[in-house]
């Protein structure tokens, strides 16, 4: 599959320009490799898979154990930030508010100065340790400051807030699972300014691998998901499989059939869109009837991994926001992805044409 736009489409899509509003988190990541062997003052070999790591751990039980870290990167994470900008790469006007510190964290600079609005949230924000492989990544989250968001800390900035959702075509409410009050943030903004909107955006949810919540927590926070309008929820395949289990319904235990599974969880939840997005096959299931699989952005030595859902994110939300079709937002999608996991950057629409899925 192409990425099915005409050089006339590309260049209308480039002329438009739309205002996405973005939050509510923001980390700070540090990328992380295990070193295997050290070799020189500045050269090392590093464990290349998740399996070596839970190697040594296991191997490590009963007795103590020593394992040298190497931190090659501090980022601005999270993923309203990692989703922001990649919709600002691509050209959107993007309106963020987030837990980035007061003041403002020095790694979130360059991300915020490419958001047309940017608002920080309370005094903290969250911290992420990266452990990097070519398989897959492996992160720890320090969390306990993220108690501070509230319905009361959002009211501070609730005209502002209300104020770039009536000029936005999409609103994105990430990460859920690290926010233990994010269900009562919702609802406090459906009632006080969703439910006001002049305008219908669309409501793009990333909820962040929800395993460590309870059942009751997440069934809760489910229903509230049809409160605010024209939904998509964007899961990865670790958290379309939690949320089956959660449900009680069944998973997709063969990437083949994530768009059965897609299709099983929206008609569960009654919401208009599921996304899954994985490396090797992304689907969406709509309220039309509409299923679409398409190959991902697998790449055998990424450059870098974390973010890349959220790249992938950004590539689907900027088409739901110019009104590409649903074959057409996985492809672009998949193609931010792409280019963003071999340059550990976020590409421009000319910058990942290359890097659309192809049949």
């Amino acid at each position: 599959m192409s990425l099915e736009l005409t050089d006339s489409q590309l260049k209308a899509s480039q002329l438009k320009v739309p205002e996405i509003v973005c939050g509510f988190d923001g980390f700070v990541d540090e990328l992380i490799r295990v070193v295997a062997e050290r070799t020189g003052l500045d050269a090392f070999t590093p464990l290349g898979s998740l399996a070596e790591l839970g190697a040594l751990v296991t191997a490590a039980a009963g007795r103590n154990s020593l394992r040298e870290i190497v931190i090659e990167r501090c980022d601005a994470g999270g993923c309203a930030i990692n989703l922001g900008d990649g919709l600002a790469a691509l050209g959107a006007q993007v309106h963020y508010f987030g837990t980035v510190g007061s003041p403002i964290h020095p790694a979130f600079s360059p991300v915020l100065a490419r958001f047309a609005t940017a608002t920080a949230l309370g005094s903290g924000f969250g911290r992420t340790l990266c452990f990097e492989f070519r398989d897959g990544k492996f992160m720890f989250s320090v969390m306990s400051q993220l108690a501070e968001l509230t319905p009361k800390l959002l009211d501070v900035h609730l005209a502002s807030y209300r104020a770039a959702c009536q000029r936005a075509q999409v609103i994105c409410l990430t990460n859920w699972t690290l926010y233990p009050h994010m269900t009562a943030c919702w609802r406090h903004l459906q009632r006080e300014v969703f439910a006001g909107l002049p305008n219908r955006p669309w409501f793009f949810v990333d909820l962040v691998d929800p395993s460590s919540r309870s059942t009751t927590d997440i069934i809760e926070m489910t229903e509230t998901l049809r409160g605010f309008g024209r939904t998509a929820l964007s899961v990865n395949r670790t958290e379309l499989a939690v949320l089956a289990e959660r449900l009680g319904m069944p998973a997709a235990a063969d990437p083949k059939d994530v768009g059965a599974a897609a299709v099983a969880l929206r008609e569960r939840l009654q919401i208009e869109q599921v996304v899954v997005h994985n490396s090797q096959i992304n689907a969406v299931a709509d309220a039309s009837g509409v299923v679409v699989a398409a190959a991902g952005p697998f790449c055998t030595a990424p450059l870098k991994s974390t973010g890349a859902g959220d790249r992938f994110n950004a590539g689907y939300v900027h088409g739901l926001a110019t009104g590409l079709n649903p074959r057409q937002r996985l492809a672009l999608g998949s193609a931010v992805a792409g280019y963003f996991i071999r340059h550990a950057a976020s590409g421009s629409l000319a910058d990942i044409a290359p890097y659309a899925p192809v049949e």
